[in-house]
């Protein structure tokens, strides 16, 4: 069972079976996390072991935890908990793991062993604070758990993408959709450059935009709209039509740019200003049914735009 799908089923079906455990270990002893939470403001003596894997560390955990993977204990819990009668709280991500942990621990000769209910996520969600070395706070931790889990993003591809500023061409039929995403996937920082305003033949494919939006600027509702879904995102508008004299001085703020643009004129204009300021530009176009997608990084030796079309192509002709 690959990583990602036990972290899924622990997370479905961590809370029946915890249940179902906790009717079979009945000699184990839980504590909810409103429970250990008093007791450490207290300054009550006691070990936190964590037995969650490496990799979920990164998560979060409680300060000044001891990590020992639950598969591991049998061989390392005598060198790392020395003093059998010390109190000890195990827990894990949702609390199945740690009465597992506790079991065992019992088995082995330690006499004051409790499991956290609900575990480290029940934790977050309580609004309590957690230790982490990412540098993120206990909310983003939750909120982007799931890129976090992934080995291809992790918590340092996290901090990152917070880090990161992207530039959208446009928040039309194209720039909705990839605002909404960009905002949901936590790029720090958006900028929005689009002149036009929200008309009622926008809304059945324009997604960021309401009803209650017909006939103000693309840029205000769309900023809106993004700090619905993730406040933690800097959204800078230009309520302006992107033009020769004002592309390079905005391109020079992002790391990438972003094409939503609905016309070739754009297209190209933003293909240039890319290839000038050095930064990479990601391609998009849409006609009816059909679509294409290219990111274009002249700077590390890759083509632009005008090196797959020279010209612009008669309209209608390809996607725009």
């Amino acid at each position: 069972m690959g990583e990602r799908v036990k972290k899924i089923f622990w997370k479905v079906a961590g809370p029946l079976l915890r249940r179902a455990l906790k009717g079979k270990h009945r000699d184990v002893s839980e504590l909810s996390i409103q429970e250990v939470n008093r007791l450490l403001k207290k300054g009550e003596r006691m070990v936190l072991l964590d037995v969650r894997e490496k990799e979920e560390l990164e998560l979060g955990y409680l300060k000044d935890s001891i990590f020992i993977p639950r598969a591991s204990l049998p061989e390392r819990a005598g060198s790392l908990l020395p003093d059998k009668h010390a109190p000890i709280v195990v827990y894990c991500a949702a609390g199945v793991r740690s009465i597992l942990a506790a079991k065992t621990l019992k088995e082995m000769g330690y006499s004051e062993v409790s499991s956290m209910k609900e575990g480290i996520e029940g934790w977050k969600k309580a609004g309590y604070q957690v230790a982490s070395n990412t540098g993120l706070t206990s909310q983003q931790l939750s909120r982007y758990s799931r890129h976090i889990l992934l080995k291809e993003v992790g918590a340092e591809g996290q901090v990152q993408l917070l880090n990161a500023k992207v530039l959208l061409v446009g928040a039309g039929g194209l720039g909705c959709p990839i605002a909404l995403y960009l905002a949901a996937a936590g790029v720090g920082t958006l900028g929005i450059i689009d002149d036009d305003r929200v008309d009622l033949t926008n809304l059945q494919r324009q997604i960021l935009h309401r009803t209650s939006d017909v006939g103000r600027p693309k840029t205000e509702s769309a900023k809106e709209a993004i700090a619905r879904i993730n406040p933690d995102i800097k959204v800078i508008t230009y309520p302006e039509r992107l033009t020769s004299e004002n592309a390079i001085k905005i391109f020079e703020e992002y790391d990438i740019i972003v094409d939503g643009s609905d016309n070739f004129p754009t297209k190209y204009l933003v293909n240039d200003a890319a290839f000038f300021t050095g930064k990479p530009f990601v391609f998009g176009g849409v006609f009816q049914f059909e679509g294409q997608a290219s990111v274009f990084a002249p700077k590390e030796g890759g083509p632009c735009l005008r090196c797959l079309f020279p010209e612009p192509p008669p309209p209608g002709l390809v996607p725009s």
